[in-house]
């Protein structure tokens, strides 16, 4: 059965993984959506691939993405994967760095989130939120992190409200909370540092979970780590 699949930050790491390991299945239409729609033009050249620009950070985000799906009737799978890194001591974050992160990480992937619940309300859908260990409540924290960790915990508390909110619906939606993974992110995060899971390993893993997990959880929050908490 053909699919209608949203994948934010598609320009690199997972986000890039995903997109070309979901549009392998010629049934599935991947929407690809990023800033940065240059990098995605360099892979983004399949037929049942549709890349476009979409800034999390922006209050226009609605008009950004009715541009691109207007037309689009119905969507099965959201994934929510864009994230904003800052990394910085505690006293030396500013007020824009702080609001960068959140704008992205939490706020933006809310306010995105509300325009594709109409084309999911019908027929159900699965929407995933990508986020990260360093969130998860009781897990090793690190320095220097502060905004990107706080913002991405918002997105943990996020799903589970918004399961509670709709789970009279077909609307479905889980977390799935990372651990050290290859990507450009971890190297700024972590430099010099060499990760246990290749960005092609974490994204088949988390495709997978995107097309089949919503048969078996709701509102809850997955670590995926080889590493102890």
């Amino acid at each position: 059965m053909s699919k209608n699949i949203v994948v934010f930050g598609a320009s690199r790491g997972i986000g890039k993984e995903l997109v070309i390991q979901l549009s392998q299945d010629k049934d599935n239409h991947v929407f690809a959506l990023s800033r940065n729609t240059d990098a995605m033009a360099a892979f983004c050249d399949k037929k049942n691939i549709t890349f476009g620009y979409a800034d999390l950070s922006s209050n226009n985000v609605h008009d950004q993405l009715n541009a691109i799906l207007g037309e689009v009737d119905k969507i099965d799978v959201l994934i929510n994967n864009a994230g904003k890194l800052v990394n910085k001591p505690f006293e030396e974050l500013s007020r824009e760095d702080i609001n960068s992160c959140y704008q992205t990480n939490a706020v933006g992937v809310m306010y995105a989130t509300q325009y594709f619940v109409p084309k999911m309300k019908n027929a159900g859908g699965h929407i995933l939120n990508i986020s990260t260990v360093g969130a998860f409540q009781g897990s090793v924290k690190f320095p220097g992190l502060s905004a990107y960790s706080t913002s991405k915990a918002g997105v943990v508390s996020f799903t589970e409200l918004f399961a509670e909110e709709y789970k009279d619906t077909k609307i479905r939606m889980n977390c799935l909370c990372l651990g050290a993974v290859q990507t450009e992110m971890l190297e700024e995060a972590f430099p010099g540092y060499q990760a246990p899971t290749t960005a092609k390993e974490m994204a088949n893993y988390i495709a997978d979970f995107a097309m089949t997990g919503s048969q078996y959880f709701n509102g809850k929050i997955l670590q995926v780590s080889t590493s102890t908490p």
